[in-house]
């Protein structure tokens, strides 16, 4: 089955609103386990704490964590740029803050997609000001030429074209998160 013109099994009650398979369920799978055993031989001195920024990395972070062999301690984060929009505002609200104290810590922040970086960036300064030991991305997904602010990336599962995509804990107004492949988004029919 060709993955950019077929839809699996699991996405047949959102037809209509998906396009093309951007990312397998199959392809994720592996690239998690990947990212996750770079990260264990990368930190196999001291453990980090895992930063998922809610609600997109979710499924992400709860997939990684577990490739990790390693005691990590994980802890969320809730920030808004795009409202109800599929596009960012740029303007950053902070919903939820941590919960645990970064000073000498090694934290790594678990994201599901970065596409202008405004958001990243953002969040780098915001962590960054607790200082902690070091500060890292993980990233499933990145898309191609939409940076507006230079990004440094540790790890990265997907370069991806610039559309929106839904599906692996990717949505659009809360909905398609349960997907387990990405897809691009077309809209309602």
């Amino acid at each position: 089955m060709d993955r950019h013109s077929s839809h699996d099994f699991s996405a047949k009650w959102a037809r209509g609103v998906l396009g093309e398979v951007v990312v397998s369920a199959k392809e994720v799978h592996d690239r998690v386990g990947e990212l996750g055993a770079q990260i264990t031989q990368d930190y196999a001195t001291r453990p980090p704490l895992l930063v998922g920024v809610l609600k997109g990395a979710i499924n992400f972070m709860a997939d990684l964590m577990r490739t990790i062999e390693l005691p990590v301690e994980v802890d969320f984060m809730a920030v808004s740029s795009y409202g109800a929009a599929t596009k960012t505002s740029g303007v950053v609200r902070i919903v939820k803050d941590l919960d645990v104290d970064l000073l000498d810590r090694d934290v790594l922040i678990v994201e599901d997609v970065v596409d202008s970086g405004l958001t990243l960036n953002y969040l780098r300064q915001y962590l960054g000001a607790r200082s902690p030991a070091s500060l890292e991305v993980c990233a499933l997904l990145l898309k191609e030429g939409e940076q507006r602010v230079e990004q440094s990336l540790k790890y990265v599962g997907f370069s991806i074209p610039a559309d929106f995509v839904v599906g692996y804990g990717l949505d659009v107004n809360e909905r398609y998160r349960n997907l387990d492949a990405i897809y691009t988004y077309v809209g309602e029919a």
